[in-house]
């Protein structure tokens, strides 16, 4: 019996459940919102330096409709204004790895620390991408353009490269997830074995894991910084923000780090091989 697999039992557990999480995190609207990759901020649009009106040149505000067009110059400089609200646009999305939610912030996105009220979700799906160009525009009202709100191409041109790598890291959850999942039964039956063989076949599975997790969650890394980098450019400028998800880069590389655990143990566990049977000698008695 090799009880030293109990741990990297315990890993490969630890490791499937964690990385599940990470695959279904937001599938509801109550389910856990707060595992996002990144938040998308749009409540401060229009609060930007290209919707200075004393420039002369009113962009978006010149296609509001009259009601919302009334006092144009107060809205643009009352920082409590949600200007997203008023195109029908919603406060926030959190992107998660096979859908994106939305919803608003309470009592209004200028408090700190302001709570999220998710509304709805979009349907989860393994080929999911997000695609905030076409999300705001599709939400926008009759008239108004992404011209009007000054939206960024640089955005537009990040969508194609996070639409790659979001289905390389989706792929690689996958992989990970049932890898992990066979670790499990791996472990489960090294536990009642003491060959150097099945150590090695544990340690295997335990290292394909580790690495089809490890490439997931650096993967998932790049697109939290790429889309985060390119959407905070233009900040000053329109009012938009992101902020990446802290807690799910924790929960994604806990459950890389734990099977590298298992990965070490195993090796371990191969290296020192089956306890040599104790010889008995005359002096022994026999």
């Amino acid at each position: 019996m090799r009880l030293s697999s109990l741990l990297t039992l315990a890993c490969a557990i630890t490791a499937f459940v964690l990385s599940i999480l990470c695959l279904l995190a937001g599938d509801k609207r109550t389910f856990l919102q707060d595992t996002e990759i990144l938040t998308l901020n749009i409540s401060r649009l229009g609060h930007g330096s290209l919707f200075d009106t004393s420039s002369g040149d009113s962009g978006l505000l010149s296609s509001l409709s009259s009601t919302i067009q009334q006092d144009i110059n107060d809205i643009i400089g009352d920082a409590t204004t949600d200007i997203a609200s008023l195109l029908g646009l919603p406060d926030f999305f959190n992107v998660h790895v096979t859908d994106y939610c939305q919803g608003t912030y309470s009592p209004n996105s200028t408090v700190h620390h302001a709570k999220q009220n998710v509304t709805e979700c979009s349907n989860s799906t393994l080929g999911f991408h997000f695609q905030p160009t076409k999300i705001v525009q599709d939400l926008l009202p009759a008239g108004i353009t992404l011209d009007d709100i000054h939206w960024p191409s640089d955005i537009t041109d990040a969508e194609h490269t996070i639409k790659v790598v979001s289905r390389i890291m989706v792929i690689f959850y996958i992989i990970g997830i049932v890898l992990s999942g066979v670790a499990m039964f791996t472990a489960a039956a090294g536990i009642f074995t003491n060959g150097r063989l099945s150590a090695f076949f544990n340690w295997l599975v335990d290292l394909l894991a580790f690495i089809m997790l490890g490439v997931a969650s650096a993967v998932a890394t790049a697109v939290m910084v790429i889309a985060t980098n390119r959407i905070n450019k233009y900040t000053d400028q329109i009012g938009i923000a992101s902020t990446k998800g802290g807690k799910f880069l924790a929960i994604t590389w806990a459950a890389t780090a734990v099977m590298l655990l298992a990965s070490f143990v195993s090796i371990v566990q191969c290296c020192v091989g089956r306890p040599r049977p104790k010889r008995y000698s005359a002096k022994d008695g026999y």
